[in-house]
């Protein structure tokens, strides 16, 4: 079962911080080892990240078939839209922190258990980060090979209408708004993983130390702290990817039936109360290479495959999504799980 599924059978809600903290300490263990290694994965969401054993919350992150070396970047044309960097949107040199931006969106979503920048293409997508993060800083216009698809003469954000007539206005939204949280530390985690320019982003082994994940809280203004030879998130311990992490019970989803292709949930904390249905989102996710496709799908969920930057095929790769015995088979592994004590 990947992350996607596991969302699902939540029913959409998102998870508790403890056991989004779980992930992210796995998380980053993946990202330790590939900046170690140069890696860049290029394609961190949901359905690339599996529970390596339905009956804990151990995860495996897969899928390297657009990964690349930081020094030998064969594709412009990279991530899937939701997780998607605004250095690849804009056109810009791109590097190991499109992984952490793709990671801060994917730690809202299992918060939240929706997408955090859903853009139905590309324009309404960088529309959907301005929203909360106001428009990107003058120098990083002017890097931009796309500029002029998405800001004006001026630099000023190009108006952009979603197929519902809905207007996004950049900074009009705050973090905390989106997220419905008042945690610090999460947000603080999440807005350092989504920043602007791409060398003030959060580096893995500096997430490793955030207080989100130690729960220690540093002054106002302190800097992270340098990291010594023998404090590598791999040496320590082994710290961040322990059984004492991993090998938790998940949390309980909500009790469920179907009927006519509808999920029904039971009332749980009301003592006689009629049960209420449930309408999961109809959004699909489909995997496709061709940006022109991006305005014509709606609010699809599109994956991305790679297009050679020298002009190479520009076919999709689509990544279908079936449900088999085996994944059914996983999906009942968790419920039950989940009745167990996390």
């Amino acid at each position: 079962m990947n992350l996607y599924e596991f969302i699902k059978s939540n029913s959409f809600r998102g998870f508790s911080l403890k056991i989004v903290r779980r992930f992210t300490k796995q998380l980053l263990s993946s990202l330790v080892l590939l900046k170690q290694h140069k890696v860049i994965h290029c394609d961190l969401k949901p359905e690339n990240i599996l529970l390596a054993h339905p009956m804990h919350s151990e995860i495996k992150v897969i899928d390297f078939g657009s990964s690349c070396f930081e020094n030998q970047k064969v594709y412009t044309y990279i991530q899937s839209r939701f997780y998607r960097s605004p250095e690849v949107i804009l056109g810009m040199t791109y590097g190991l922190p499109i992984d952490m931006w793709s990671l801060g969106c994917i730690l809202a979503e299992l918060f939240t258990g929706v997408p955090i920048f859903p853009g139905e293409n590309e324009q309404e997508q960088l529309a959907c980060i301005m929203e909360v993060f106001g428009p990107p800083e003058k120098h990083l216009i002017e890097k931009s090979t796309r500029r002029k698809l998405f800001f004006d003469s001026l630099g000023k954000p190009r108006l952009t209408v979603s197929s519902k007539g809905r207007r996004r206005r950049p900074s009009s939204k705050s973090l905390a708004q989106v997220l419905k949280t008042e945690d610090e530390a999460f947000l603080d985690f999440i807005s350092r993983c989504m920043r602007w320019d791409p060398e003030r982003r959060l580096k893995p082994d500096e997430a490793t130390r955030h207080e989100f994940l130690t729960g220690q809280k540093r002054p106002i203004g302190q800097t992270m702290p340098v990291k010594r030879p023998m404090d590598s998130p791999l040496k320590r311990n082994n710290t961040i990817a322990t059984s004492s992490i991993t090998n938790r019970p998940l949390p309980e989803p909500p009790a469920t039936s179907f009927k006519n292709g509808t999920a029904i949930r039971r009332a749980r904390e009301v003592s006689g109360g009629s049960p209420t249905k449930v309408q999961p989102p109809v959004a699909r996710r489909v995997s496709n290479a061709n940006s022109a496709l991006d305005s014509s799908i709606g609010s699809r969920r599109i994956s991305t495959g790679p297009v050679l930057a020298s002009g190479g095929s520009n076919l999709p790769r689509v990544a279908t999504r079936s449900v088999s015995a085996r994944q059914d088979l996983a999906a009942v592994g968790a419920g039950v799980a989940m009745g167990k004590r996390a």
